[in-house]
């Protein structure tokens, strides 16, 4: 009895960790508040907290969650919030109210997944709907760093892609679960080719990688791997010699300095703040990375390298990386071949879309233009980044749920005679 009682004293880890995301989050705008002495600043410090704790400890209590999951989230997502806030007050309120947001849509994601059992109708209207989406901004959309891809309406601005991603993944994981493998190649080409004729190249490229690997991963098929990646190679050759921005994206990528006051400035500035930035970073609030045109989108993570440093950039690498690997574990563990897909997905999601960017940044691989999960300002993308981990997080709460079922039925059978 003893024993049991020390063991339910002992802190959860799970617990402490929120405790100190919670902290370090109060302390930063802490910061802020004294140095300029808003009163934004002041409630941002406990109203950012405060969504941390509800998105990481309220979910919990109303079924099954993977809190290490939530934690890790919750953290980058504030981080967004924190550093956009910093170079830019408007920004940084807006994009916390987008927080409070995503966490509403993350919450009905996981419900969705958790309580819907027949998909096929559902599939079918996505599939459609995600078409109609996707064409809208050839026909009222706006152009911006050379693609087609935004709406405006009301003084706001949407992105369509970002949201028919999360129908991507629904639609072609449960086609490719019933074995309909034409069917979900053809969704994926006509989503693609929409995306081409916007030359939006980056978000081509996501709904091309995470394609692929779900038809790998359910076909095992090395022929339909290598037909992938082949024409992935020649629709990448043909995009470069067919639009004049990508041609100028990879002369830059391959010399910046070429041109450094022109179109090399983003790339060139972005070098110059991370190497400022030392290992340590120059601090909360006394960083100049404002300097970089797309600080707060394309190179947020230039930003966080140069004011945090080299050392915690690679620790918000690393939490990216834990919930890429749970996001697999969960796929492992998942009871139906819909559920370990579309568990898959996210995660390949996830891992394809911040390589891409942060690779960008450090001039590891040319500049598409794509966000950085969770951090990066934008209504729709950190709403549609929050939605994929409340797939993820809907998927771990059945499985869960299958393992609690598991467990009675196995006691109720250990009573019976």
């Amino acid at each position: 009895m003893k024993n049991q009682k020390k063991r339910s004293r002992r802190p959860d880890p799970a617990t402490a960790m929120l405790s100190a995301v919670m902290m370090f989050f109060f302390l930063g705008f802490l910061m802020l508040a004294v140095k300029d002495g808003s009163w934004q600043s002041f409630l941002l410090s406990v109203v950012v907290p405060a969504i941390i704790f509800l998105g990481t400890a309220g979910i919990p209590k109303l079924f099954p969650a993977d809190k290490l999951l939530l934690t890790l989230t919750n953290f980058l997502c504030a981080l967004g919030v924190l550093t956009l806030y910093r170079l830019s007050p408007q920004r940084g309120l807006a994009q916390a109210i987008n927080y409070g947001v995503g966490v509403g849509a993350m919450l009905l994601c996981i419900l969705l997944v958790r309580y819907i059992r027949h998909w096929k109708a559902l599939t079918v209207l996505m599939m459609g709907g995600s078409l109609v989406l996707l064409a809208l901004p050839l026909l009222i959309g706006t152009e911006q760093n050379g693609a087609k891809s935004w709406i405006n309406f009301g003084g706001l601005s949407m992105q369509p892609s970002e949201m028919v991603k999360l129908a991507l993944m629904l639609s072609i994981s449960y086609l490719l679960s019933r074995r309909k493998i034409v069917w979900s190649i053809l969704f994926a080409g006509a989503c693609l080719l929409i995306l081409m004729v916007q030359k939006d190249l980056g978000t081509a490229l996501l709904y091309y990688g995470v394609a692929l690997i779900l038809i790998y991963v359910s076909t095992g098929s090395k022929m339909l791997l290598g037909a992938g990646l082949a024409g992935g190679a020649g629709a990448a050759v043909m995009g470069y010699q067919m639009f004049a921005h990508v041609k100028r994206r990879v002369a830059i990528w391959i010399d910046p300095w070429q041109d450094a006051s022109g179109a090399g400035y983003q790339i060139v500035q972005s070098l110059i703040a991370i190497v400022n930035g030392g290992l340590w970073g120059v601090g909360l609030g006394l960083g100049n990375a404002s300097v970089i045109p797309e600080y707060y989108n394309d190179f947020i993570f230039s930003v966080i390298l140069h004011e945090f440093g080299i050392v915690f950039g690679l620790i918000v690498l690393c939490m990216y990386l834990f919930i890429i690997i749970r996001g697999v574990m969960i796929a492992r563990r998942s009871r139906t071949v819909f559920h370990a897909l579309l568990a898959t997905a996210c995660a390949s999601l996830i891992a394809l879309q911040t390589f891409v960017i942060v690779g960008g940044n450090i001039k590891l691989i040319p500049l598409t233009g794509v966000t950085l999960p969770f951090i990066s300002y934008g209504g729709t993308s950190l709403v549609s980044s929050l939605c994929v981990i409340g797939l993820l997080q809907g998927v771990a709460s059945v499985n869960e749920a299958g393992v609690k079922e598991d467990r009675t039925l196995a006691m109720q059978g250990g009573q019976m005679p």
